[in-house]
């Protein structure tokens, strides 16, 4: 089977609003519910897991119950968030476990709820890609000059731009290699990682690149709410 899940367990400070950033709205609609859209307009997703802080559950289960026909919401399940993004897709794998046993060929396509803008194609390529390769993530070309400080004063490093990648979500995985690839880890590395790709890298595993699109933006700043609005026209 293929599953979602989508991470929308942050609480949106640097947004500077009174609500986590996914709840907001841009042209009227939450942002977290444009998301979730994306995701049941791909047929080939079953389920789609939706971890939220625990303040935010009860919000998150009416606001769809409100927004979405029966046969949407009967693919939707939400689930209590850990403390930190790997923690809230293991909540997610663990709710999966729950529903029966899982195959060597059921897959989790993981993604930002505060990434509206990903496309019906990027999310199929990464359904592939995952199906063939084990592990992939959705990442697109640096065009920016990356420039390193060790101190945050002074520049020590320009770094080589070709070959260099911006990361976004999906980061999609077969379940079972997953957790294979989490019991490798011990427990100073497991501390260390802040996402998905970092535990497959850790263990040793290749992960192979899905070309993303400039518009699948993360939005996380009052800037970005603006630069929404003119995505959508």
């Amino acid at each position: 089977m293929v599953y979602a899940g989508i991470v929308a367990g942050g609480t949106g400070s640097r947004m500077g609003a009174d609500m986590p950033k996914q709840f907001l709205k841009i042209k009227g609609e939450e942002i977290i519910l444009r998301c979730v859209k994306r995701f049941l307009e791909v047929a080939e997703i079953e389920l789609i897991y939706i971890a939220v802080h625990p303040d935010w559950l009860a919000f998150t289960d009416e606001l769809f119950s409100n927004a979405l026909n029966k046969t949407d919401l009967d693919r939707i399940r939400t689930v209590t968030g850990g403390k930190d993004r790997n923690a809230s897709v293991f909540r997610i794998i663990e709710a999966i476990e729950a529903q029966g046993s899982l195959s060597e060929d059921d897959i989790l396509l993981t993604h930002d709820a505060v990434r509206p803008f990903v496309s019906g194609a990027t999310i199929r390529e990464n359904i592939s890609c995952a199906q063939k390769y084990t592990v992939c993530t959705t990442a697109v070309p640096a065009t920016d000059t990356i420039l390193f400080s060790e101190n945050n004063q002074t520049i020590s490093n320009t770094l080589v731009r070709a070959g260099l990648w911006h990361a976004q979500t999906p980061q999609s995985f077969k379940i079972k290699a997953i957790l294979r690839a989490y019991e490798q880890l011990n427990d100073q590395q497991r501390s260390k990682l802040t996402d998905v790709c970092g535990i497959f890298t850790a263990a040793g595993e290749e992960i192979r690149i899905v070309g993303g699109d400039v518009s699948n933006i993360k939005l996380t700043t009052p800037f970005d709410l603006k630069l929404a609005e003119a995505i959508l026209g």
